[in-house]
């Protein structure tokens, strides 16, 4: 039975029923002028999920203007279903990273588990073998028993769709704040390999040309996703759980396979994954991007439940399935090759040359809308921006020192902060050695995975701290790309591309939208500076729960290309004796840090400041001489500052450090100043690694086991083994999540 008695035209208009389905009085009133017509509830329905910010990006389009999306190196930039970049030898890397935020909050097991599964499908549609997963979560604190569900479920998510597909999830990042205690994100990422002649592109070409339906059968799954992930979270947002998708990751292995058999088929004319809006946005965009038109009869759409209208069809987010166009006579080869895996392929319709989308259903046309209104006319808005008043006190305020009475204790409290702590019990659950080319796993400052068959590796992360992005979104958007390449340098790697997800509230708020363009601004400018252009990525606005934003995250993921897998570089000091090093200067900048957090229990002030092009000679410098072999280790210093950065370097071989550091001892060990890194070195490099880094100062030793930090006068300020720092650092969320809350 059909869920619903479908409203005639004249209901539809008259008791506004378009706006239940997102679409706004001046919106439904384009949508006559376009048709001119009143459209039916299917039509309505196919522009209200085209229509959305998730599918048209309507308030944040001349955001995204902003971003350097071209360089020599960039093969695909926005627009495609993944990001291709060269990386020498008739190869490229593909990647992407995609938002699943409110159907993780909502069905947190099943959001998360469909997330990694679309993403991987937005890889594998251009052409690319997935070779690694990684991801970007952000939750309240672990204080609540809500939050610890939300938290547990995300991560068996991940892991039982990534473990049971074969993908090895690599990397990624945890952070913990009030802000998302209603509203988690769940960001996931996908890295691929292609060869250049195995492209493809979500084209529906040539007139006359099947167009498939390819993988498994259409349910209610998901109707209106993409309209559900574009507005606010509330009290009632639990009755949407039917707009969460439900996924299945051995149908996806079969899908991937029989794909990457069929890209090799010179049958295929283009591909496209039925992610946000389903069948409406893989055949309104697949045509649009062509120049043609799509005539489809839904009667040969797969379904698993009886009595689905046109409307549910279209609407539907069932996951693994794919819309494909291929040469006509060709289709017995393609229902050949996807009954080898036991997939439906099927011919759902005919590409036209009147540029229109044409539904029929039970023998009658029930949609005839032009493809271009879909997926390119949606209306662009231009929102007003206001400065929050917050940011104008904030920055009036001076820099201050939080008040630490005893440092040694402070440093063992900032290791067991979430934030901070190991992220062991999360990454534990997840496969990161399928396939058996990482040679980096979960736990350095970045994944590293090698390319079989080349003695190149891919360097890959995610990264942003949104507490700096808060206190001031422009300044914080520089940090947020500077750190994440600063993680892929200490790796051995050079910085290729980003993908972003920008997860930000309702951009109807000024000062919210604010946020968003200011963030873009600094990103922008780090993209330029440090050569790293957006190739792809969402947005994922309305981040909200009852009118309470998120702090503004714009989470980057970027992959760098190891030339020599000689290059590769760990966080953990290797030898005895090694000197060590710092390299860039701590200022009292406490402003979103980990110790004001703790010490004050809330973020104020400034975040610290970058500046651009000493990051960029700071990370050409450090990566020149991890490519001639001069550095043992390098880690780049984060949350916690330098006591934290120099404790994580002891603890995967668990040698000790001893170190002096100048200044006041707060600002010393906890300043979380940008642009500095930890370098250890072996003494017979000593010599051509100072007069290659410039600004490296020698602060110590690779020790014993323990850590020791003190003033230039001798002063221990901290005095602990290495055992005690790491239980305290290891042991934290395991604690929290077992106790009572």
């Amino acid at each position: 039975m059909s869920l619903m008695l479908e409203p005639n035209t004249a209901q539809i208009k008259e008791q506004k029923i378009y706006q239940q389905m997102g679409l706004s009085d001046a919106e439904f009133a384009m949508v006559e002028k376009i048709l001119g017509r009143t459209p039916n509830y299917t039509e309505t329905g196919l522009f209200s999920v085209m229509w959305s910010e998730h599918c048209s990006y309507k308030n944040s389009k001349p955001v995204l203007s902003k971003f350097p999306t071209k360089a020599p190196r960039v093969l695909q930039g926005p627009g495609e279903g993944a990001g291709i970049v060269d990386i020498g030898d008739g190869q490229a890397v593909v990647f992407k990273m995609e938002s699943h935020n409110h159907p993780s909050a909502i069905e947190p097991y099943q959001g998360a588990a469909t997330g990694v599964g679309g993403i991987i499908r937005d890889v594998f549609s251009m052409g690319a073998r997935p070779i690694a997963l990684l991801n970007s979560l952000r939750f309240g604190e672990l204080t609540t028993p809500r939050v610890k569900y939300l938290f547990e479920e995300v991560v068996a998510g991940i892991a039982g769709y990534g473990n049971c597909i074969g993908i090895p999830t690599v990397g990624g990042e945890v952070q913990f704040d009030d802000s998302y205690d209603g509203n988690p994100l769940v960001n996931a990422m996908c890295v691929g390999l292609i060869n250049h002649e195995d492209i493809q592109k979500g084209v529906a070409s040539g007139v006359g040309n099947p167009v498939m339906y390819v993988g498994a059968k259409t349910g209610r799954d998901g109707i209106h996703g993409a309209t559900f992930a574009s507005e606010e979270l509330t009290e009632s947002s639990g009755d949407n759980r039917p707009a969460v998708q439900v996924g299945d990751p051995f149908m996806e292995k079969l899908l991937l396979e029989a794909c990457l058999e069929l890209v090799k088929s010179d049958a295929l004319i283009g591909i496209q994954d039925m992610g946000a809006a389903g069948l409406t946005s893989s055949s309104a965009e697949m045509a649009s991007k062509a120049g043609s038109g799509i005539e489809m009869d839904l009667d040969h759409v797969p379904q698993r439940e009886t009595g689905m209208t046109a409307y549910e069809m279209m609407l539907s987010e069932s996951q693994e399935r794919m819309l494909i166009v291929v040469k006509k006579g060709r289709e017995p080869e393609i229902v050949e090759l996807f009954e080898k895996y036991g997939l439906d392929a099927v011919t759902v319709g005919t590409v036209t040359d009147d540029s229109t989308l044409r539904l029929l259903h039970k023998g009658e046309v029930v949609a005839e809308v032009p493809v271009d209104a879909l997926a390119e006319d949606a209306p662009v808005y231009h929102k007003p921006s206001s400065v929050p008043a917050y940011f104008k006190e904030y920055q009036a305020m001076d820099n201050a020192e939080p008040k630490v009475e005893n440092h040694q204790e402070a440093l063992l409290n900032l290791l067991q902060q979430p934030t901070i702590a190991s992220k062991e019990w999360v990454y534990d659950q997840y496969d990161h050695q399928v396939r058996t080319s990482t040679v980096v796993s979960p736990g350095s400052d970045a994944a590293v995975v090698r390319v079989r068959g080349t003695n190149k590796g891919l360097a890959m992360t995610t990264d942003c701290n949104s507490r700096y992005i808060y206190l001031d979104p422009e300044t914080g958007g520089k940090i947020a790309v500077a750190e994440a390449a600063r993680n892929v340098v200490v790796s051995g790697a050079k910085p290729l591309a980003i993908t972003d997800c920008l997860n930000f509230g309702n951009p109807e708020k000024p000062e919210i939208f604010w946020q968003l363009e200011k963030a873009a601004d600094g990103m922008s400018a780090a993209c330029t500076i440090l050569d790293a252009p957006v190739i792809g990525g969402n947005v994922s606005l309305y981040n909200e729960t009852n009118g309470t934003a998120i702090y503004p995250t714009p989470t980057i993921g970027l992959v760098g290309l190891v030339e020599d897998l000689a290059h590769v570089t760990t966080q953990d000091v290797k030898n005895i004796g090694d000197a060590v090093y710092l390299i860039g200067e701590s200022f009292t900048e406490f402003g979103g840090s980990e110790l004001q957090k703790m010490v004050e229990g809330r973020i104020f002030g400034k975040a610290p400041a970058i500046d651009l092009a000493v990051e960029a000679e700071r990370q050409a410098q450090i990566l020149a001489a991890i490519q001639k072999g001069l550095v043992a280790s390098a880690h780049d210093v984060a949350e916690g500052g330098v006591a934290v950065a120099l404790a994580e370097k002891t603890f995967g071989n668990g040698l000790g450090i001893e170190a002096t550091l100048l200044g006041s001892a707060t600002t010393a060990l906890f300043s979380e100043s940008q642009s500095r890194f930890i370098i250890s070195v072996s003494p017979e490099h000593v010599e051509e690694f100072e007069a290659l880094v410039k600004d490296a100062k020698r602060i110590g030793t690779v020790t014993g086991d323990h850590v020791i930090i003190k003033s230039e006068d001798g002063t221990a300020w901290i005095n602990k083994s290495v055992d005690a720092l790491r239980s305290a650092w290891k042991g934290a969320i395991p604690c929290l999540l077992k106790s009572e809350a």
